[in-house]
C-alpha cells in the first residue's frame, strides 16, 4: 500500500497565538520552544525601603479596596465587615495605618505593601495596643516588616505615647529582635469620643464581677434582745485558736512564661503571648 510522508523541511512553522502569551512560538521541525525576550512581561520591581511612607487609612480613602484585599489574604472576612472595620480609623483612634510604596508610574496609585492598627488602652493613658499587623506575602523576609514596626514606634512617639502592647501566635522571635518583652493582658479601647471624659472611661470596673457593697436584710422573726442584769458584764470572748505549728506553702504563682510557653490562650483556645515594648 502507499505511504504518506512527510518531509521536515516542508512542515511549516507552528505559531501558537494567545492573548495571554503573543510571544510563543513553536516550531514542529526543531520540536523547540522559543519566548522573544524583547516581549516578555516585566516584572513588578521590590519597593525601596526608603522610599516607604505610612499614611492613616482615613487620610487615603481611595485605598481602602487594596487594604482590605492585604488584610483579607492574610485574615480571610467578610469584604463589606473589613471595610467597615477600616472606615472606622481617625485621629482619635483606633487608627490604621498603611506602609505605601510609591507609584511605579504617574497615572499608578501607590502600593499597599503592609498595615497595622493601634488603639488605646484602658487605664493606660501613655500606651497603645497594636493589632493587625500584616505584611504583603511576596515582600515577607526582606525587612518590610521591621520597617512598619519602626514606623508605627515613630508614630506613636511623636504624638505623646511611651509604650506599645501587642499580641503574637507565631512570630515571637521576630518582635523580641525588635526589642519587645513578654508582658501582661491589657484591654484595648474599641472607640474613644472627646465627648466622653476620661473618668467616666476609668469608671469601667477592671474585675469582671464587681462585688456590690453589703446590706442589712431584715429578719423575717423578730426576736427579742436578751436582757442583761444590771452591774453585770458580758462574757468574754472565746480565746483565739493556737497558731498552727508548720505553716501552709505559699500559693502557687502563675506558671513562668518564656518564648516557648505562655499561660494565656485567645478565644479559640490557642497559646497567645502578650508582648510590650518602651518607646
Amino acid at each position: 500500500p502507499p505511504q504518506l510522508t512527510l518531509a521536515p523541511a516542508c512542515q511549516p512553522e507552528l505559531t501558537l497565538v494567545s492573548a495571554c502569551h503573543p510571544e510563543m512560538t513553536l516550531s514542529s521541525g526543531s520540536a523547540q520552544l522559543t519566548l522573544d525576550p524583547a516581549r516578555q512581561p516585566e516584572e513588578t520591581p521590590v519597593p525601596k525601603l526608603v522610599e516607604l511612607t505610612l499614611e492613616p487609612v482615613h487620610c487615603r480613602p481611595e485605598l481602602l479596596d487594596a487594604c482590605a484585599d492585604l488584610i483579607n489574604e492574610q485574615w480571610p472576612r467578610s469584604r463589606a465587615s473589613r471595610l467597615h472595620s477600616l472606615g472606622q480609623s481617625s485621629d482619635a483612634f483606633p487608627l490604621c495605618l498603611m506602609l505605601l510604596s510609591p507609584r511605579p508610574t504617574p497615572e499608578a496609585a501607590p502600593i499597599v505593601v503592609g498595615h497595622a492598627r493601634l488603639s488605646r488602652v484602658l487605664d493606660r493613658p501613655q500606651s497603645l495596643l497594636v493589632e493587625t499587623v500584616v505584611v504583603a506575602r511576596a515582600l515577607r523576609g526582606r525587612g518590610f516588616g521591621r520597617r512598619l514596626m519602626e514606623g508605627l514606634e515613630a508614630f506613636a512617639r511623636a504624638r505623646g505615647f511611651r509604650r506599645l502592647h501587642l499580641t503574637t501566635h507565631d512570630q515571637l522571635h521576630f518582635y523580641a529582635h525588635l526589642g519587645y518583652q513578654l508582658g501582661e493582658p491589657v484591654q484595648g479601647l474599641v472607640f474613644t469620643s472627646r465627648r466622653l471624659p476620661a473618668t467616666l472611661l476609668n469608671a469601667f470596673p477592671r474585675a469582671p464581677f464587681p462585688r456590690s457593697p453589703c446590706k442589712v436584710t431584715p429578719s423575717l422573726t423578730a426576736q427579742a434582745a436578751p436582757r442583761v442584769p444590771k452591774g453585770s458584764s458580758l462574757l468574754p470572748p472565746p480565746p483565739l485558736p493556737e497558731p498552727p505549728t508548720t505553716l501552709p506553702p505559699p500559693p502557687a504563682g502563675p506558671p513562668p512564661q518564656s518564648l516557648l510557653e505562655t499561660q494565656y490562650q485567645d478565644l479559640r483556645g490557642r497559646p497567645i503571648f502578650w508582648m510590650e515594648k518602651d518607646i
